[in-house]
């Protein structure tokens, strides 16, 4: 199994064995059923669809209760699919247990959305300084944003103002520092994207420690 669904309980941190202080991110990950199994001989490629968090049959269309039927399974909130041969059936649960501790991997998560942002927030300008010297009104402005008859447009990828977070992060090789199966807690090293709550995906890194 490549990965996990789960989502983002908070942050903590742990002291290793050398007293140096490790802050982590609490992770609730699984269990997640196997909702689907795609296979190269009939969807052309292989692949494994895992559902978290269950949900109510009012809240889920015909055609998506149909398709949960088929795994014997509750109407899910979260569906993802993940690469991986098929290891697994139909209708199987898997869970935290598939990582160990000190494996490396990779965690996807949506960011805190800010709403519609200034360039000072989004993109660190300084604004204008000098507030006294015959302006009242263009201290956080972004100034010019390009020229007047050539080229006579803005350039694609000038920094401005526009909608901030609420983006997809992923953070590349965390380390897995402590596994509660009990609870379906992952203790992973550092910052995970995203608020309290958040959904997030949890998979193999495609280097360092691979998972059993």
């Amino acid at each position: 199994m490549p990965g996990l669904i789960g989502k983002k309980v908070g942050m903590t941190s742990i002291f290793s064995e050398e007293g140096k202080n490790i802050p982590c991110t609490i992770l609730e990950v699984g269990p997640c059923k196997v909702t689907q199994v795609k296979t190269e001989e009939v969807d052309g490629y292989n692949a494994i669809q895992l559902g978290f968090a269950e949900q109510k049959e009012s809240r889920v269309s015909k055609a998506a209760l149909g398709h949960f039927k088929k795994a014997d399974s509750a109407p899910l909130k979260k569906l993802v699919e993940f690469p991986a041969d098929s290891d697994v059936a139909l209708g199987d649960v898997v869970n935290v247990e598939m990582f160990d501790e000190g494996d490396f991997v990779t965690v996807v998560g949506t960011s805190k959305g800010k709403g519609f942002q200034g360039v000072v927030k989004r993109h660190n300008f300084r604004g204008v300084g000098d507030a006294t010297h015959g302006q009242h009104n263009r201290l956080r402005a972004p100034g010019s944003i390009g020229q007047c008859a050539y080229p006579g447009r803005v350039f694609k990828g000038t920094r401005m103002a526009k909608h901030y977070g609420n983006s997809r992060f992923t953070t590349k090789n965390t380390v897995v520092e402590g596994i509660d199966v009990e609870r379906g807690l992952l203790l992973v090293r550092g910052g995970v994207p995203g608020p309290p709550n958040g959904l997030i995906q949890v998979s193999t890194a495609k280097t360092g420690v691979q998972p059993k």
